[in-house]
């Protein structure tokens, strides 16, 4: 089925289709089979109509998602819907969903499904989850990405419009770009974090992954909005950015850029440079370290001690319920302290002080999304430093307050796709989004791993 939201739209205003007439066939389409580790629960067939036959009789024009199905990240509330976020003994069954999730149902999506994660939104990977490992759209032997790694493959193979993922260190960026979709992450506190599990609560997002970045922007249009439940939402005042036709993006110095000996994606980054080149982008050299060196306070310093916050009591009551290597990352919490943490701040405000710096001379800058990719195999013999290498391009985006997307331009020869991020400062979101449209107008041929040509 082509979900671009456009196609389903155009359809449900002929009047050839209805939200029940797609519900049912999606039902069909996706079955019950799950070897890709996608789900942690689909919606029933009976759950799925309830939804789309609240629609009946309302005014298509006034509901800009209506019909629409999304797939909703596992550390997001639905309500009646367990949140397991893949710890089944964690599980709870919220009573009412969370605000971003009720708002895109206000504005007419429908839900059909919890997906699969990285334990608790700890991981760049897909494979950290009792669940299973969530195998790449194309080709299973790859890594999907994570955390938000169900999110994406259930777009990237047809099964959803558009999906909400969650992005702290770039967990909805990253799988994204190994599933030829584009992957929104943004602003802190424009899309509520009300109803989200944490990870680290004074950087969490809700991420958006759609087949376009046209979708994208449609959705986070529905999905933003300031809530005065959520803490760390933010109102939407300061004046977004606009980027002009002719553009001035940056990328770091060759000597800075990481490949992590993948023989193919340096060229497919100069690719993409060409690219943003042909529609009218200028590319200068920018000093990238003071990036790397904010993304290794996420890991490397005591922002780890949040992941502990978040699920203390829990951790400390039901140790054995954790997946290794989650465990082993969020246990590190207790080497730090107090002084630790004030220290790591300090250096924070310094590090955003001389990154704020480079955008006196560019519009966006341009990295690749991740260097390379990594089979399932290859993450298992060694889950840390490869979860590391793929947050090379993405630990610092929160950190630095930074708005990013994730954008398709270009596969390997073995057919896995290879995309960029353009990122700017906050409040950037729609600027950024157009960009991408602009970007998958000169490059895109197909829409995630479905074979659907885009138009």
């Amino acid at each position: 089925m082509n979900l671009q939201i456009s196609h389903l739209r155009n359809l449900y205003l002929s009047g050839e289709f209805t939200p029940s007439d797609l519900v049912q066939q999606l039902d069909v389409e996706i079955g019950f089979d799950n070897s890709k580790n996608i789900w942690i629960q689909r919606l029933t067939l009976a759950e799925m109509l309830d939804y789309a036959k609240q629609l009946e009789g309302k005014d298509i024009a006034n509901l800009p998602l209506y019909g629409i199905p999304f797939a909703i990240k596992d550390n997001i509330d639905l309500a009646n819907i367990p949140t397991t976020a893949a710890c089944p003994e964690y599980a709870y069954t919220p009573t009412k969903s969370a605000t971003v999730v009720q708002k895109l149902i206000d504005a007419g999506a429908i839900p059909i499904g919890k997906t699969n994660l990285d334990q608790f939104a700890t991981g760049l990977v897909g494979t950290r989850s009792p669940y299973g490992a969530v195998n790449n759209s194309f080709n299973p032997e790859y890594i999907s990405g994570g955390s938000s790694a169900g999110s994406a493959v259930s777009v990237a193979l047809g099964m959803a419009s558009f999906s909400l993922g969650t992005d702290t260190a770039g967990s909805g960026r990253v799988p994204a770009s190994f599933n030829n979709l584009v992957g929104h992450k943004p602003t802190c506190g424009l899309l509520s974090t009300q109803g989200v599990v944490p990870a680290c609560r004074t950087l969490d997002c809700v991420s958006i992954f759609a087949l376009t970045a046209k979708d994208a922007a449609t959705v986070l249009a529905s999905a933003q909005g300031f809530d005065k439940q959520d803490a760390y939402s933010r109102e939407a005042s300061i004046a977004s950015l606009t980027i002009p036709a002719v553009f001035t993006f940056g990328v770091p110095k060759p000597e800075q850029l990481a490949f992590f000996e993948n023989p193919e994606t340096p060229q497919l980054f100069q690719q993409a440079i060409k690219q943003l080149e042909a529609i009218g982008g200028k590319a200068v050299e920018i000093d990238f370290a003071p990036f790397l060196e904010t993304a290794r306070l996420l890991y490397e310093g005591p922002w780890v001690a949040e992941r502990y916050a978040a699920i203390r009591e829990f951790f400390e009551k039901n140790p054995d319920a954790i997946f290794p290597v989650t465990k082993q990352i969020i246990g590190g919490a207790a080497k730090f302290n107090a002084v630790d943490a004030f220290n790591a701040y300090y250096k924070l405000k310094a590090l955003q002080r001389k990154a704020s710096k480079v955008w006196d001379d560019i519009d966006v800058m341009v990295t690749p999304t991740a260097g390379t990719i990594y089979t399932i195999a290859e993450v298992n013999a060694a889950p840390v430093v490869c979860n590391s290498n793929l947050g090379y391009y993405t630990n610092f985006m929160n950190l630095l307050d930074l708005s990013a997307t994730a954008v398709p331009t270009g596969f390997q020869a073995d057919g896995l796709p290879f995309g960029v991020t353009i990122c700017a400062t906050a409040f950037s979101d729609e600027a950024l989004l157009n960009l991408a449209t602009s970007i998958q107008n000169y490059s895109a041929k197909t829409l995630g791993a479905t074979g659907l040509p885009y138009q």
